[in-house]
């Protein structure tokens, strides 16, 4: 009879034939459609995937703990928390800002929050969610990154935070971002979701502000399928992060384990009674935003990938780089600062103002001919139905809070640079499930395109 091991091994073994085998299968169908973002998974994932299935520990595990061990590593950071989304990771980094236990430094209702509107929404959510105020400042054209000079106009005295994603990969200046939080007094979220691997000068992107985001979707540099992390080197955010992804408890003990502070019945906390259960009491209004061990174990694998998943997707982006540089009579390609080495998530390009053909033109052309688009996801978050149908207290660069219901074509207007994004922009993709001869396919089907108006 064979061993729990030796049958284990054999499902590895398995899986590894199968999982080449696919590999082979797809690498040799014919690609009809070159997609805007994706994934690269094989035998190692699988494994890992059964691994953890034969474990049947179900919530955060082995793996778990050393994904955040490893990730923290990779990244150099002190701290690494998985949660179950980078919009998950978001929720919780602003969250922990205003955890009681943080005091006089802790934000609150009211309080004000400088981002911007052309971005993902649940960079934005997670300060509606807390009852702030989100303080919205342009973003330029090139890197498509908050316009740095009008920072200190928006900022009130109610502001006590800024909250910015990295756009695709491209950083913004954050010598500049750290200097005015520093002057300021304000805590700086890195929503680096699509910036994993990016760095400024020698530091990777979401290490230099107060608290990093990360999402592990199957768009983004590595995917744990549904996923996502918070890093930060303060012990008392990361205190925070850690109670209100698990429940809002106070209690810090890892799944399966207890009373590691010595005192689980020792404590006189809140108005409970002297002695109350440690593992039941909370600290915060948290929720459940833990990983499975599964999604934990296919990260893993995925983590091993991310040097050489960067350096394609770097090349990809230098392909199209070469081969587009002679439209820029007609396109904007992507900027960067020479302090930055992008990580790109995807590749920006701008349709000029004065091009004989529009955004909305080429986009279609470049899907009907096979070549995956996406937006600068909201474009202008403003004109979004998730603030016109609802009474959310905004506010536009150095002008007053208004309703989200209210605003006009006149405060649009106070935002060019993102109008023009929402209008004008739109990105190919250049992940590691596309090759350079993708790019070079790409850049035949732009090229057709615009040919064909400017004859």
């Amino acid at each position: 009879m064979l061993t729990k091991e030796q049958i284990r091994q054999q499902m590895r073994d398995l899986a590894k034939q199968y999982a080449e085998l696919d590999v082979q299968e797809k690498s040799q169908s014919e690609k009809k459609y070159i997609p805007a973002s994706g994934k690269n998974i094989g035998a190692e994932e699988l494994q890992n995937m059964i691994d953890a299935s034969l474990d049947m520990w179900l919530t955060a595990g082995r793996f778990n703990t050393q994904f955040e061990q490893k990730f923290a590593e990779k990244l150099g950071v002190r701290y690494a928390m998985t949660t179950n989304s980078g919009s998950s990771a978001n929720l919780l980094a602003m969250s922990a800002l205003t955890s009681p236990t943080l005091g006089a430094n802790a934000l609150r209702r009211g309080d004000e929050v400088i981002s911007v509107a052309a971005g993902f929404p649940t960079t934005v959510n997670p300060i509606i969610q807390n009852g702030l105020v989100p303080v919205f400042v342009d973003c330029e054209i090139g890197t498509y990154n908050i316009k740095i000079e009008e920072i200190e106009r928006a900022i009130s005295p109610k502001t006590r935070a800024i909250f910015l994603a990295h756009t695709l990969g491209n950083m913004y200046d954050m010598d500049a971002i750290m200097d005015i939080a520093a002057r300021h007094n304000l805590y700086v979220i890195e929503d680096s979701c699509d910036a994993l691997g990016a760095k400024w000068q020698d530091k990777y992107a979401g290490t230099i502000g107060h608290i990093g985001t990360f999402s592990f979707y199957p768009a983004h540099h590595i995917t744990m399928g549904e996923g996502g992390a918070v890093i930060t080197n303060d012990a008392k955010l990361r205190r925070a992060v850690l109670s209100f992804r698990d429940w809002g408890r106070d209690c810090w003990c890892n799944p399966g384990t207890d009373d590691t502070c010595n005192k689980r019945f020792g404590m006189k906390l809140g108005a409970l009674p002297d002695g109350y259960d440690h593992k039941y009491t909370y600290s915060n209004i948290g929720y459940n935003l833990k990983v499975t061990d599964w999604q934990a174990a296919i990260g893993l694998a995925q983590l091993g990938k991310l040097d050489q998943f960067l350096d394609m997707r770097r090349e990809n982006a230098g392909v199209l780089n070469t081969q587009l540089r002679d439209l820029r009579d007609y396109l904007i390609l992507p900027t960067v600062d020479k302090k930055c080495m992008p990580s790109w998530f995807g590749y920006l390009i701008s349709v000029r103002d004065d091009a004989p053909f529009n955004k909305q033109e080429m986009v279609t052309h470049l899907e009907q001919n096979g070549i995956g688009t996406r937006q600068l996801f909201a474009g202008n978050i403003l004109r979004q139905p998730m603030l016109k149908n609802n009474d959310v207290p905004v506010r536009i660069g150095d002008g007053r809070v208004v309703n989200s219901r209210d605003l006009t074509e006149r405060d649009y207007a106070r935002l060019p640079g993102t109008e023009f994004i929402m209008n004008h922009t739109f990105w190919v993709g250049c992940a590691q499930n596309n090759t350079p001869r993708d790019m070079q396919q790409t850049s035949r089907v732009i090229h057709e395109f615009v040919r064909g108006r400017t004859r």
